[in-house]
């Protein structure tokens, strides 16, 4: 990696820890520069403003931050229930960027600005997208393994798995980590009644 590729890699991990924990219109790219070592010229060099570094933001870091975990849940074993039950587990205790308290930065993002800016919203709907395919090709591939009736819909399915994710990751701002508990256990039902 060169050094300008560097710079830029450490702006976006860097602006994603911050606008995670505080929000993008509460953190300046001030704030982002008093973490760095990077200079307010080197900043402009990578990014034109700051809406141009979130949508990066949100198609680079959060993409290497969170992907691989999805990645590997949904090849992990062979039933598709458990593998997309692993994946929302693992997402909501075991990654370890992801905290209760700040839900998840997508979900975040998308409720934040989604509504205020197309590029957000646009990155935003490319990011999830990419997460629905890999669900459904999941969902799919358990219906041509036989697990699954062929009759139900894989992308209304996968659609309603990150629904249920992003409404979990915002409740469990206000009632805890115990809410995951709880609600991986009806997620769990959820799941075995598909078939």
């Amino acid at each position: 990696m060169s050094k300008a590729e560097v710079t830029r890699s450490d702006i976006l991990r860097r602006g994603l820890e911050l606008i995670y924990k505080q929000g993008y219109q509460s953190t300046s790219i001030d704030d982002i520069l008093a973490t760095t070592k990077v200079t307010k010229g080197a900043f402009y060099y990578h990014f034109r403003n700051k809406e141009e570094m979130g949508v990066a933001l949100i198609s680079e870091a959060m993409q290497d931050e969170i992907w691989p975990h999805i990645e590997k849940s949904l090849s992990a074993g062979s039933d598709f229930r458990d593998n997309i039950y692993e994946m929302i587990n693992g997402l909501l205790f075991e990654h370890p960027f992801m905290t209760v308290e700040h839900g998840c930065p997508a979900v975040n993002l998308i409720q934040e600005m989604a509504p205020l800016s197309e590029a957000f919203r646009t990155a935003l709907i490319k990011s999830l997208n990419k997460w629905k395919r890999a669900i459904e090709a999941e969902i799919i591939r358990g219906q041509q393994a036989g697990q699954l009736g062929m009759a139900h819909d894989a992308k209304q399915i996968a659609l309603n798995v990150i629904t249920l994710y992003h409404g979990v990751r915002n409740m469990g701002k206000l009632l805890g980590k115990t809410y995951y508990t709880s609600f991986l256990n009806e997620f769990r039902r959820y799941l075995d009644t598909l078939e």
